[in-house]
């Protein structure tokens, strides 16, 4: 006997057929309803708690952290897994059945811990926070394909990714790695969750992490699922976790595809939402990074529908929120194989580290110092990363850097690599990296900040038209000669074209070095240390200001 389900699902997979979309657990409903005439009864008046974490980067410990408060920087202590459980098992107490708890991606990478142990370390860790639910985000095929899949088979909660395939040869995509939704319910409402990771992993990241997957991006294949949850599965709520970037979730959020959806739990830029940004369909939060902050929306139900919510952005702070005994024992266990090596000094700086900064930031001012000083070409470069967390002054007044910091830095201890390239080489190249980072077009926008320089000065106007932003460029001080051929020096990707240097195209005698990123600071600090890493205003922003914090703008917003 055919069922109106039965009527729905079949039209459904007909759909997906005809969109070229994936039948394969496309229409199953996570967690069926039972028979009618059985359903169990249930309180249908409370609040539901949903609470996100994301872009932890394995940060097993209290750390620093940066805010901007007061138009100055300030820092204090946040974060740690231990305190995390915490902050969260207080929250879940006093609403134990109808909180649920979600990551949106970045757990398997960003620590020296990690690399040693190829992310493996945090699979109990992971699971004893009692995840509801996982997004894989861009790090996560750090260690490739099949390393992926066994570090997110290996945690208990449900995985949810709408848009990684398998590639069936050639770039062509076959069936989700991931299941590409998941239902749950609570309080007599229904609540459906899709996933969208970074489409763009593969040119951000060597493409040699990524290699047999093909990404889709989300406006492909978004307003089809939308349907499936709306129409079919009839849920009162539709969320999206997306590991995409604020600006890129900002234009999904406006985008007509996603009408239907409620709410957008980001990842990836490392965000600081405390209010919900409304676009024309969806409101928009991303929580930080680290571990350091908690993004709880709270769902107020009455009779089984949804009449009020509200948002804050929780801070986790070690002072009110006491390491959890359990969760520290655990973080001792798994760190102890590796923890003289984590622990161990190889330097000092009289500035603080940190990395927040679109522009310029002292954590890269280190690299790029280091890179000049070993390999001693024109100029060296550092791609615009945001991961790893502050470091400050001890009770010494110095800024120890240990060799786990050092990994925090720079998780891929990559190849040293040099070529040559033209004046105009340069221009063409510093115009599409600022075009990545400031495009009018959000959707254009995509990584986060401006790539770091030395050698080089460069005045740039970053809200002018893409070709036109940069206003100057000095090489040691003198004008740049668009027909002069100049040294480059930047870390090697795995998997691009042999003359392909820090994005830049057509690199002339391009080949690597017998140094590592790991090797050249290690000797720059044995040689320098204490090193003084101030901002070198290398990147001069001409309309806007020095301390940009985001690119993102237009919007009501702000970081701190």
């Amino acid at each position: 006997m055919t069922t109106r389900r039965h009527f729905l699902q079949s039209g459904l997979l007909a759909g997906a057929t005809s969109l070229g979309l994936p039948t394969t657990q496309s229409v199953a409903a996570p967690n069926p309803a039972p028979p009618l005439g059985h359903e169990p009864p249930a309180d249908t008046d409370g609040v539901i708690t949903l609470l996100q974490t994301t872009d932890v980067h394995c940060q097993l410990r209290a750390h620093d952290e940066l805010f901007w408060e007061n138009n100055q920087l300030t820092f204090r202590k946040a974060g740690g897994y231990a305190h995390l459980a915490t902050a969260i098992d207080s929250i879940r107490r006093k609403n134990p059945d109808n909180t649920l708890l979600i990551d949106t991606g970045d757990m398997f990478q960003g620590s020296m811990l990690a690399v040693k142990t190829e992310g493996a370390a945090f699979i109990p860790l992971l699971n004893a926070l009692n995840y509801d639910l996982f997004l894989p985000g861009n790090w996560e095929v750090v260690y490739y394909k099949k390393a992926m899949q066994n570090l997110m088979g290996g945690l208990k909660a449900p995985k949810v990714c709408t848009n990684m395939h398998h590639d069936v040869g050639e770039g062509r995509k076959g069936e989700l790695i991931f299941q590409p939704y998941q239902i749950i319910n609570r309080l007599g409402v229904k609540i459906g969750f899709l996933g969208y990771t970074d489409p763009l992993v593969p040119i951000r990241q060597s493409p040699l992490y990524s290699r047999g997957i093909v990404y889709t991006k989300p406006e492909e294949s978004i307003k089809y699922w939308v349907n499936v949850l709306r129409q079919q599965e009839r849920c009162d709520l539709v969320v999206v976790l997306a590991h995409l970037g604020l600006s890129q979730q900002i234009a999904l959020a406006n985008n007509p595809d996603c009408e239907g959806v409620d709410y957008i739990f980001g990842a990836d830029t490392h965000e600081r939402v405390r209010k919900p940004i409304q676009c024309k369909f969806a409101r928009v939060v991303e929580p930080g990074a680290f571990g350091s902050f908690v993004g709880r929306l709270d769902l107020t139900v009455r009779q089984g529908k949804i009449t009020d919510h509200r948002y804050e952005l929780v801070e986790v702070d070690p002072r009110r929120y006491k390491a959890d005994l359990a969760v520290s024992r655990l973080v001792d266990t798994i760190e102890a194989p590796h923890k003289a090596d984590i622990d161990r000094v190889i330097g000092y700086s009289t500035e603080p580290l940190y990395r927040n900064f679109v522009v310029e930031n002292t954590i890269d001012t280190l690299i790029t110092d280091a890179l000049l000083w070993r390999v001693k070409t024109d100029i060296a470069l550092s791609n615009g990363f945001r991961f790893c967390p502050p470091r400050t002054a001890g009770p010494d007044g110095r800024v120890a850097i240990t060799e786990g910091y050092l990994y925090d830095m720079l998780p891929v201890d990559a190849m040293v690599r040099v070529g040559k390239a033209t004046g105009q080489q340069l221009v063409d190249w510093l115009e599409k990296e600022l075009q990545n980072v400031f495009a009018q077009d959000a959707t254009k926008r995509f990584g986060g900040w401006v790539v770091r320089f030395k050698g080089m000065e460069v005045d740039f106007k970053a809200f002018a038209q893409a070709g036109a932003r940069v206003q100057a460029v000095r090489v040691r001080g003198q004008p740049l000669d668009p027909a002069r051929t100049y040294t480059i020096c930047a870390c090697e990707r795995e998997g691009d074209p042999a003359d392909m240097l820090c994005r830049m195209k057509g690199v002339s005698d391009a080949r690597n070095t017998a140094e590592s990123l790991h090797s050249v600071m290690k000797a720059y600090l044995a040689a320098h240390s204490p090193v003084s890493p101030k901002l070198p205003r290398a990147a001069r922003i001409l309309d806007g200001p020095q301390e940009l914090l985001t690119q993102v703008y237009g919007v009501d917003y702000t970081f701190s």
